[in-house]
């Protein structure tokens, strides 16, 4: 392992441009749903498989990047990880039926899911401690930019261009961080790295892809019996994988680490709030464009209100939750993204722009604050030794429960018969109700529950 790298700004900003990459691509493709829907000759709830591909591909993939990181080198697996991220958004561009952009998307995933997180193991593995804090935060601002210029990005390019560019532009963004890589990233191996659990890798990829599109398929138009055989497979394999899990010393998902109740209502809570996250940026572009008649970049721009609450929230989340504790902070902030995210369903298209923005930028801070203390609360409890497999556990939920939502949302869509604005209306009312459910688990928490919160970052 090489010594503490005085450079970590410069890698820090190698990291941060992948993450920059990653981040736009996910925001802007929202606003280009009803777009594409009208080139592939579908329905625009049908494209849900396509985002649902992607955080598959990232839930069942990230368990593994510390682990291939640590074998292969942290060089050459971020290397790759861009590389095929390059290769599966040229793949998109170029994708002719849903199902090509399914595939196409589900290989970005693949490389998504190796960028960040091997990215974020460099810095922690190269820079001093004393430099850790300000690596960090040139870090975490891609992830902040990224869905403020999305949506009104996407909508620019969607208007005045074309939805594949919306793909393209990762090509050139995505060489220059490539080249960037193969200069500045460190290359790290660990002498001892831990071998992946390969069968557990294998049992817990295929539970979670089958009961995810299992899901999935309820809102297409395929026969219900796959539809049962998906979730029944997903099930076996499932229980298969925590038989394995109890029976090995080095579980690719640890699950033992819900019995920690920190651990276990943060991802409880984190997971409610995310499925209710996860539709949002799905239902908005097809409300906006679609049943109020509003170009792409106009729907973009208002949408960008709800990252900039996001935005907004950071710096005061901490104080917050010195000031009221864990368990106040959160549930306050549970009703508010509830009545904020269930407010969407008032929506009309007699509203002036500027009040729709309001409450999306109202949904952005209740969110940003309950992300910030999950995601502070989760690893109070952990031991040291169980950091990275808390991490990877955590990461799972995370990007599980945002295909979830999506799952949830074009179901209801699909019930319906059409996208309309009552289907949409009531669609935001069942997510603003899950969103509610978690101010249940935040009950649950002591009032002396937590640390003083230092640093948290969605």
């Amino acid at each position: 392992m090489p010594e503490p790298q005085p450079r970590y700004r410069v890698v820090a900003l190698v990291v941060a441009f992948a993450l920059f990459m990653q981040q736009l691509d996910a925001t802007v493709l929202s606003v280009a749903l009803p777009a594409m829907s009208r080139d592939f000759g579908i329905p625009a709830s049908g494209l849900s498989l396509a985002l649902t591909s992607y955080l598959v591909a990232l839930a069942v993939f990230i368990p593994a990047s510390g682990r291939l990181s640590d074998r292969f080198g942290s060089r050459t697996i971020f290397c790759a990880a861009i590389a095929v991220f390059i290769a599966g958004s040229i793949a998109c561009a170029q994708s002719a039926t849903l199902w090509a952009l399914v595939a196409a998307r589900f290989m970005q995933g693949v490389g998504g899911a190796m960028m960040v997180p091997v990215g974020r193991l460099v810095l922690l593995r190269t820079v001093d401690k004393d430099d850790l804090v300000a690596a960090l935060s040139w870090l975490v601002m891609p992830a902040l930019v990224g869905p403020i210029i999305g949506p009104p990005i996407g909508g620019l390019i969607v208007t005045y261009l074309d939805w594949r560019w919306i793909f393209y532009i990762n090509v050139p963004i995505g060489l220059v961080g490539l080249a960037l890589a193969i200069w500045l990233i460190p290359q790290i191996r660990m002498d001892r790295a831990a071998r992946v659990d390969l069968p557990g890798f294998f049992l817990s990829g295929i539970a979670l892809g089958c009961i995810v599109f299992g899901l999935e398929l309820a809102s297409h138009p395929v026969p219900t019996t796959l539809i049962v055989a998906l979730l029944i497979c997903g099930f076996l394999f499932g229980l298969a994988y925590v038989h394995r899990a109890r029976n090995v010393d080095d579980p690719i998902l640890d699950l033992s680490l819900l019995r920690t109740p920190t651990f276990g209502l943060s991802v409880a809570g984190g997971t409610l709030i995310r499925i209710a996250q996860g539709g949002m940026p799905f239902l908005l572009p097809l409300l906006f464009q679609l049943c109020f008649g509003l170009s792409a970049a106009t729907a973009g721009t208002i949408m960008m209100a709800n990252a900039l609450g996001a935005l907004a929230m950071k710096p005061l989340a901490p104080m917050i939750i010195r000031r009221f504790g864990y368990r106040h902070s959160l549930t306050a902030a549970g009703i508010g993204a509830a009545m904020a995210i269930g407010g969407c369903a008032l929506f009309s298209p007699d509203w002036p722009h500027l009040t729709l923005a309001a409450v999306l930028f109202a949904a952005g801070l209740f969110t940003s604050l309950l992300f910030t203390g999950y995601n502070a609360l989760a690893f109070i409890d952990i031991d040291q030794t169980k950091m990275s497999a808390a991490t990877s556990l955590y990461a799972t939920f995370q990007q599980l429960s945002l295909s979830l939502g999506i799952c949830l949302v074009a179901s209801l869509l699909e019930l319906a018969g059409a996208v309309s604005i009552d289907a949409i209306a009531a669609a935001f009312v069942v997510i603003g109700i899950t969103a509610f459910c978690a101010t249940f688990t935040n009950q649950l928490l002591k009032s002396d529950t937590g640390n003083p919160l230092t640093n948290a970052d969605e």
